[in-house]
């Protein structure tokens, strides 16, 4: 089967296809996956880092990939074991490649979505519209947030259905499903706060990654904000 056509069965969620895949021991599925990573996500970090300049544009192309395979990467152990533990009867090698054929799906939606993020990104005010500079870079960060959500609830779903076929237990796959999930959320949040910034502050100079990237973390950040909501 060639690329587009593995694209396509993946991309419709194809159960009982892609449960054969993960049998498979050649390395194609995992260069299959990998190419549709980097191609989806850095055409759409590209689009997300250009409001702010094309030197974030290039940035945030480059560590949009470079986020997921952090997050695969660094779970993989994690979620192999948690795959065993549970009775899904995946080994590791296929616990890894199902989360990429995830990631993948989620890659590909957020490119089909990124002409809608270049509408957004072209009618937005740009920084140098220093009186609505905050505003527009609200407006931007909340419109990704919308978009990268819903690539990630249209994966996340063919991936449940896939590992409900797998297992042939439809509640085994919601413990599998849901112990995945909340590790890479968790782990993927930190990595992406290192990673920052993505879209770029109209406040702050153009970097790769700012001058402190391990000062503070992801959930700090969140809480700060919520209590500075609150009060």
């Amino acid at each position: 089967m060639k690329f587009f056509g593995r694209l396509i069965v993946l991309c419709r969620g194809d159960s009982e296809q892609i449960a054969l895949w993960l049998d498979e021991r050649d390395l194609r599925w995992l260069a299959f996956c990998a190419a549709s990573i980097v191609a989806g996500c850095a055409l759409y970090g590209g689009v997300v880092g250009l409001w702010r300049a094309p030197a974030q544009a290039v940035y945030t192309a480059v560590k949009m990939p470079l986020l997921v395979f952090l997050t695969c990467g660094a779970n993989a152990l994690l979620n192999g074991m948690l795959a065993q533990l549970l009775g899904s009867g995946l080994g590791f090698r296929q616990t890894s490649l199902a989360i990429l054929m995830s990631f993948a799906t989620s890659s590909v939606v957020v490119a089909a979505l990124s002409p809608v993020s270049l509408f957004v990104c072209l009618n937005t005010p740009p920084p140098a519209a220093h009186a609505e500079h905050g505003a527009a870079h609200s407006v931007m960060i909340l419109c990704n947030v919308v978009f990268i959500a819903y690539a990630g609830v249209v994966a996340n779903q063919r991936l449940l259905r896939m590992l409900a076929h797998r297992c042939g237990n439809a509640r085994v796959a919601r413990r599998v499903f849901g112990s995945w999930l909340a590790g890479n959320l968790f782990l993927g949040a930190q990595i992406s706060w290192i990673l920052r910034p993505f879209i770029g502050s109209p406040l702050l100079a153009v970097q790769f990654l700012r001058d402190n990237p391990f000062h503070g973390n992801f959930y700090e950040t969140v809480f700060n904000a919520l209590k500075n909501t609150i009060q």
